[in-house]
């Protein structure tokens, strides 16, 4: 298993950066599918950014070309750059580690969150 914490939230003016730090702990994320999801208030959790294990990345639309994810399994460690910030980019982000161990069961395991708030 494998333990998530996301660090580097904050409140942040609109076109500013920031950059979202996720350590893990309890084993090595270098075998799992990393992400970055989030949710604002009301609203349902969505999917930002993917990272596999070959570092292929996905973004979604709404943050291509601004966002980027990196994964450093040495530290442990998945990055999200933000730039460009906007605010409908205002969300509670978490981490998500997926791994499937069978073709019919796979893990998901979630960070707590860290706020991310663009207001000017």
């Amino acid at each position: 298993q494998v333990q998530l914490v996301e660090s580097g939230g904050g409140l942040v003016q609109p076109g500013g950066s920031l950059r979202l730090t996720c350590t893990a702990s309890g084993s090595s994320i270098s075998s799992y599918l990393m992400g970055w999801y989030r949710q604002a208030p009301g609203k349902q959790r969505e999917v930002v950014a993917e990272i596999q294990i070959s570092t292929t990345t996905n973004y979604a639309d709404a943050v291509k070309g601004r966002f980027t994810i990196s994964r450093d399994n040495a530290k442990n460690t998945v990055y999200l750059q933000m730039n460009s910030l906007k605010p409908e980019d205002t969300a509670v982000y978490y981490c998500n580690a997926h791994i499937a161990v069978r073709p019919t069961v796979a893990f998901d395991y979630w960070g707590q969150g860290t706020q991310v708030t663009v207001s000017p």
